[in-house]
């Protein structure tokens, strides 16, 4: 028994260190996809922010500019007033010394006191000297941080300028397609008003003045009892001929409207008020109306009228014509419409 138990363990295997290492080797590459995918993020962030902290560098850069420029403006001016006082000071020293000079000169018994106190002079008047020397350096270096300020100020309204100059371009650009679009969609509109009252009158004169079929605003409008039977949607044979007449009208239109107006006839289909009875095809109005509809639609697509030119909808009775709760008003109600549109 010793011998087998010593052969069992020696036949187990240790899958431990292995179940490790890929473990750990599966958390690496975790690891590694997410610092890549945060880097991309971050230079995505990065590229997207960098132009508008460019301008707003920009316009605080100006800002310090400035208000340095008004800060040297000013010191520039105390050391012009110090030095205009030093050279007052200069001058009326040299004053003094040329005087006490002419005195010596003349031999008017200047002694040794006059003497110590052209000393004194002399040597104040080298001190003032010095100093309006020293103020002379520094107005001048004044000057030239003043105008290396305005040189930087400058090609910083420079590249603002041409910042302004490029927005306004563009939208100088935008506005001019704004404008070019309105007018080729008004010309669109105008093209596709003209085309629909050709086809109106094409479909009046085939149609002829029959009281049930009439134009009302922009629509051509079928009263459903020319068309269908009461609560169906089949057409009956009265009703095919009139759509066979509509669809020949609408082949004829089709020939010589522009290509790139893209329009198509809507069929719209309406009901009266009243209620179906549970007993037929319908469940509502709706059903009903965008029953009719859609056999208009197929009725003119086998007749050869292209499907893309035409769309078929169901308004019940929700859109009509004459809101009186009448025998007429009903009648009227009860109605297919014709719309020429653009899509």
């Amino acid at each position: 028994m010793a011998l087998a138990r010593g052969r069992r363990s020696q036949r187990t295997v240790d899958y431990w260190p292995g179940f490790v290492d890929a473990l750990s080797t599966l958390l690496l590459a975790i690891m590694f996809l997410l610092s890549v995918f945060v880097l991309a993020q971050f230079l995505l962030s990065r590229e997207v922010s960098g132009q508008d902290e460019a301008l707003n560098r920009l316009n605080s850069q100006i800002n310090e500019l400035t208000q340095l420029l008004a800060l040297e403006r000013s010191n520039n001016q105390d050391a012009t007033d110090q030095l205009a006082g030093l050279q007052a000071s200069l001058s009326q020293a040299e004053q003094d010394r040329s005087r006490l000079q002419q005195l010596l000169n003349q031999g008017t018994g200047a002694d040794a006191a006059a003497t110590a106190q052209i000393g004194t002079l002399t040597g104040e008047l080298e001190g003032q000297r010095e100093i309006s020397q020293r103020a002379l350096s520094q107005v001048e270096l004044l000057n030239q941080q003043i105008s290396a300020l305005r040189m930087q100020i400058g090609a910083l309204e420079s590249a603002l300028d041409a910042s302004e100059s490029r927005d306004r371009e563009s939208n100088t650009k935008i506005a001019d397609l704004g404008r070019r679009l309105n007018v080729a969609l008004a010309q669109r509109v105008q093209e596709l008003n003209r085309y629909r009252s050709d086809f109106f009158g094409r479909l009046r004169e085939i149609l002829s003045d029959r009281e049930n079929i009439r134009i009302v605003g922009d629509r051509f409008v079928f009263q459903s009892e020319v068309l269908f039977p009461v609560g169906g949607d089949e057409i009956n044979p009265a009703g095919q001929d009139e759509m066979q007449k509509l669809a020949q009208a609408i082949i004829e239109l089709q020939r010589e409207i522009p290509p790139e107006i893209n329009w198509v006839l809507r069929v719209d289909g309406h009901t009266d008020n009243r209620p179906l009875s549970g007993t037929g095809r319908f469940r509502d109005n709706w059903e009903l109306s965008s029953a009719r509809a859609t056999s208009v639609v197929k009725f003119l697509i086998a007749s050869g009228v292209p499907a893309n030119r035409l769309v078929a909808a169901g308004f019940g009775e929700y859109q009509p014509l004459d809101a009186a709760d009448t025998p007429e008003a009903r009648d009227r109600n009860r109605r297919i419409e014709l719309k020429l549109t653009e899509r």
